[in-house]
C-alpha cells in the first residue's frame, strides 16, 4: 500500500542504502550466458539456483517466460520494475539484462526497524544482483519520479494497481503518467494485475477483493496516453469465479482451514495482462 508518513526522509535513506548499482564490471560474465535468444536467456533465469523452489513452483500460475515474452522484453533494454515487494520478478529480470541491460528498481522505502526485505535480498547476492543500475524509492502518489523523461524501454509492475487503486483512481493514475513520462516513444508499460467481473465497480472491486475490472485498467491507460498494444489471457483462470478476495486462494489461503482444498482446486488467481505502448 502507498505510504505517506515522512516519505522524503525514507527515500533519501532508502536511495543512500541501495546505491549498489552503476559499478562495470565488464570481467564479470553474469549469473547466465549472455547471447542474442531472448527465449534461451529467459530459460536459463528461470532455472537459476538463487530462485527459490518455492517460487520456482508459482511459475505454472504466473507464467514468467511467456508473459515476459509478451510484453517484449529484450535482454539489452532499460527495463524499470516497479514496487517489485519481495522480488518475485526481480529474481529473473536481474540475471536476464545483467550483461547488456539495465534495471532499475522503484522500491517502497522501508518501514522503521532497518532495511527491508528486498534491501537484504538484493545486497546478499551480489552476483545475481549487482549489476542493477538503480534502485530508486517509489511510494506513490508523491513520490513518483522514474527517471529522465524518454529514458526506459520498458516499465513493468506485477499485482500492483489494485493496491494504488485502493489509495485512489488519482494515485492510479499518478502511476501511469510517471510510467508515460519515463518511457522512450515506442516504450512499453506492461502489468497483470487480479481480474474483477466485467465492468464491476473498479473501486469498490479493489478494495473489498483486491481485483479490478480490465474494462477499468484499458481505460486508465488509454486516458494516459498510451496504446493498448495487446491483451494476453496468458495468466487467465477461468477456474476462478472472480467474485473472492483474491488473499483467500493460494498462496495465501487466508479463509477458514476447511475452505483450503476447494481453493487450491481453484488455484491463484484469475489475472489480466495488458501491454500499453507510448506513441
Amino acid at each position: 500500500m502507498p505510504r505517506h508518513i515522512g516519505w522524503k526522509t525514507a527515500a533519501l535513506a532508502f536511495a543512500g542504502a541501495l546505491c549498489i548499482g552503476g559499478v562495470a564490471h565488464a570481467a564479470d560474465s553474469g549469473p547466465i550466458a549472455a547471447s542474442g535468444d531472448s527465449a534461451a536467456m529467459l530459460k536459463e533465469a528461470l532455472a537459476g539456483p538463487w530462485r527459490s523452489e518455492a517460487n520456482k513452483a508459482r511459475d505454472k500460475y504466473r507464467h514468467p517466460a511467456e508473459t515476459l515474452a509478451f510484453f517484449g522484453i529484450k535482454p539489452d533494454m532499460t527495463v524499470i520494475e516497479l514496487d517489485p515487494g519481495g522480488g518475485w520478478y526481480t529474481e529473473i529480470l536481474a540475471p536476464f539484462l545483467y550483461a547488456n541491460g539495465h534495471l532499475v528498481e522503484a522500491a517502497s522505502p522501508p518501514r522503521k526497524g532497518g532495511p527491508s526485505k528486498f534491501e537484504q535480498k538484493l545486497k546478499a547476492d551480489p552476483k545475481v544482483y549487482g549489476h542493477i543500475a538503480r534502485v530508486i524509492p517509489f511510494s506513490p502518489p508523491q513520490q513518483v519520479d522514474l527517471g529522465a523523461d524518454a529514458s526506459a524501454d520498458m516499465v513493468l509492475t506485477f499485482r500492483n494497481a489494485h493496491d494504488w487503486l485502493n489509495d485512489s483512481p488519482q494515485t492510479l493514475d499518478a502511476v501511469f503518467k510517471a510510467a508515460y513520462k519515463v518511457l522512450k516513444p515506442g516504450g512499453v508499460l506492461g502489468f497483470t494485475d487480479h481480474r474483477a467481473r466485467p465492468f464491476a465497480d473498479a473501486v469498490q472491486s479493489s478494495k473489498a477483493l483486491h481485483r479490478i475490472p480490465e474494462d477499468y485498467m484499458i481505460e486508465v491507460g488509454l486516458r494516459n496516453g498510451f496504446r493498448l498494444a495487446g491483451a494476453s489471457q496468458v495468466n487467465a483462470n477461468p477456474q476462478d469465479p472472480e467474485d473472492i478476495n483474491i488473499h483467500r486462494l493460494p498462496p495465501d489461503l487466508s479463509g477458514p482451514d476447511g475452505e483450503h482444498a476447494k481453493m487450491q482446486a481453484i488455484g491463484e488467481s484469475d489475472r489480466m495482462t495488458l501491454k500499453f505502448v507510448k506513441p
